[in-house]
């Protein structure tokens, strides 16, 4: 599904787009947005893998369950 919408470039930003999109300036700006969107998600998973780095009472808590991943398990 497609949507249709409004902005406003200023001149130097339309000028660009133009020289650089060409007649299809809704294929550039959806690459653009895809890609913005791919670098939040990036950006917030650093954020989270931090935190948890940070967090020594959840880091305590996966040092205890580490030791039960091979419980009854045969090493062959």
């Amino acid at each position: 599904m497609a949507h249709r919408t409004t902005i406003t470039l200023d001149d130097e930003s339309y000028a660009f787009l133009n020289n650089i999109a060409g007649d299809d300036r809704s294929a550039y700006i959806n690459e653009l947005l895809k890609q913005e969107r791919k670098n939040h998600l990036r950006q917030a998973l650093l954020r989270a893998n931090q935190e948890e780095a940070e967090d020594s009472d959840y880091q305590q808590e996966l040092k205890e369950w580490e030791k039960t991943l091979s419980d009854g398990l045969s090493n062959d």
